[in-house]
């Protein structure tokens, strides 16, 4: 019997295209080797071409279905998406706080790529009051890193000074990721003894129209990678690596922007069995 793979705790939205959300989350934990539990934080009607309605769920719920959890499985790692409203917001920080996990990973989801919004303003407030402290990384994209630190942030000595803001907001660890941009380029930038690292990843841009839960995925892989024992600067690495394979393995779907392939790796290991000479019969 081998080991147990690590268990990755993931609170957010779902989204029942499946291209970001809960059920995105679970493949992406399922690709890394990972066991995937998961907590619902909202209700929503959305497909590849938008979100239409979101329906917070009651915060009570939310917090027996995480104390449950945890009181039932040994959690490696927590990565937090949408959540919907302020009361959710601090129902989940109020249980990250009293559990105390080695990793956290909390990606500030304030608005939809089709620009719904995702979280109520108190939620936005809370969180920024009380989750970002007690994340072990922060991963805004750059609109969110901007809406977060009132800065602008289109370029790379830009997406700089919003982490620095963020982690004198209190983030112990940023990255901005900078798919939005012409080039895509993200910026890790943690503290350490020695005081602030920071380093730049660069990749080109795909021209796909299959990128819908992109952050999503990064975060989750990132979670992943950070259960498995990873630094962050690997972690970052390979999860960037991650998203860009899933969306240039992406095939069409819908009418709008269609999702990744988060699953990516198990149609390339069916090709190369299919490909494969069959084991001798004795």
């Amino acid at each position: 019997m081998g080991h147990a793979p690590p268990v990755v705790l993931t609170i957010a939205g779902f989204d029942p295209s499946s291209g970001a959300g809960i059920t995105a989350d679970i493949k992406t934990i399922a690709a890394h080797g990972c066991y995937g539990v998961a907590c619902i934080s909202a209700l929503t009607v959305q497909s590849t071409a938008g979100v239409r309605r979101v329906e917070p769920v009651s915060p009570q719920l939310v917090t027996e279905t995480l104390e449950e959890l945890a009181s039932d499985v040994e959690i490696a790692a927590v990565h937090i998406g949408m959540l919907g409203s302020g009361r959710i917001v601090r129902a989940v920080a109020d249980f990250l706080a009293k559990e105390k996990f080695p990793e956290v990973v909390l990606d500030p989801i304030l608005k939809s790529s089709s620009g719904a919004n995702l979280v109520d303003s108190a939620g936005a407030r809370v969180l920024v009051e009380r989750l970002l402290p007690l994340a072990t990384v922060v991963t805004p994209n750059v609109d969110e890193a901007s809406a977060l630190t009132g800065l602008a942030v289109t370029n790379p000595e830009q997406m700089r000074a919003a982490a620095a803001k963020l982690h004198s907001m209190g983030a112990a660890a940023v990255v901005v990721t900078g798919g939005h941009l012409e080039k895509a380029i993200d910026l890790l930038s943690f503290t350490t003894k020695r005081g602030v690292e920071q380093e730049i990843f660069k990749s080109e841009r795909q021209r796909s129209n299959s990128t819908h839960g992109t952050g999503c995925a990064f975060a989750t892989a990132m979670t992943c990678h950070l259960a498995l024992g990873r630094g962050l600067p690997e972690a970052v690495l390979l999860a960037k690596a991650y998203v860009t394979a899933a969306i240039v393995n992406a095939h069409p779907l819908g009418h709008g922007i269609g999702p990744v392939h988060h699953l990516y790796r198990m149609q390339q290991q069916r090709r190369a069995t299919a490909g494969a000479e069959p084991e001798p019969v004795n």
